[in-house]
């Protein structure tokens, strides 16, 4: 039922300088493979095969990830090299890419608005690179969260618990348990301060929105540092009763943080070391 999936893809990347001045934070490898293919592979196991790529100045090699180079092909066809690329192009051949530019950096909602020209009237998968998730006991984190939008038809946001001294760096939930590890989302705010935190429940890089997201960002106000954020305008979708929390199975890896980075770059490589 979800076909379209949209990877915000614009930011600089500031806490990886100068390894980002040039190179996006998307490229960025865990082992041998870059943040951003790890969540279309998510996201085509959920049953995505349309990408949507928000991008902006400098990220140019995104575009060329997902596209044939053929002098490399000609230079490893037929050696013990050509199996590296069978998964980039698996991806290649079973799932479309589209782009548009971010000009602007006006935060996570004004990304989200951008692609609008990409998705159209209909529901839509949100991956942010740079949260890793891995799942060693089934499907991915998006996979999850299409079946609960086969039952809820709402809007979804996927959410874990973080250390209370955390919550000023996440958007934060309130919200009633209906089932086990899924809540009905009340109210919702973004980086508050422990005080006025209504629970530790953060909301990480997933999301399953709603067309009607669109026309609720275009009058969302800009909030903290002049920012259209995504939390504020689900704020306004869960007055309606319109987003659910789902507390997702397996865990998260915040390769946006130098210490995320490494932590995600040793479990894979255990994983790949441990699978030969």
């Amino acid at each position: 039922m979800i076909r379209k999936c949209l990877f915000p893809a614009a930011g600089y990347g500031t806490r990886f300088l100068p390894a980002t001045k040039a190179m996006p934070k998307e490229m960025l490898p865990i082992v041998n493979k870059p943040l951003i293919q790890y969540g279309v592979e998510e996201a085509f196991e959920s049953g995505c095969t349309q990408i949507a790529i928000i991008t902006g100045r400098n990220k140019r090699s995104i575009e060329d990830h997902f596209d044939i180079s053929y002098e490399l092909e000609r230079e490893i066809q037929g050696t013990d090299k050509e199996h590296y690329l069978e998964g980039i192009r698996k991806i290649m051949h079973s799932c479309s890419f589209s782009y548009t530019r971010q000009n602007e950096m006006k935060g996570l909602g004004h990304a989200i608005l951008t692609g609008e020209t990409l998705i159209g009237d209909e529901p839509f998968g949100v991956i942010l690179a740079d949260d890793l998730c891995l799942n060693e006991k089934g499907r991915g984190v998006l996979a999850q969260m299409c079946n609960l939008y086969a039952k809820y038809h709402c809007a979804i946001v996927a959410i874990e618990e973080v250390d209370p001294s955390q919550v000023d760096k996440y958007g934060i939930i309130q919200g009633e348990e209906i089932e086990q590890g899924i809540f009905k989302v009340h109210s919702m705010i973004e980086k508050p301060s422990q005080e006025e935190a209504p629970s530790n429940l953060a909301i990480i890089g997933r999301y399953i929105l709603i067309p009607e997201i669109f026309d609720i960002l275009r009058t969302t106000p800009a909030g903290k540092k002049g920012e259209i954020q995504i939390t504020d305008a689900l704020q306004t979708l869960a007055l309606q009763g319109k987003v659910i929390a789902y507390q997702f199975q397996g865990k998260r890896y915040d390769c946006g943080s130098v210490e995320g980075f490494i932590e995600a770059t040793n479990v894979f490589y255990q994983r790949i070391k441990n699978a030969k």
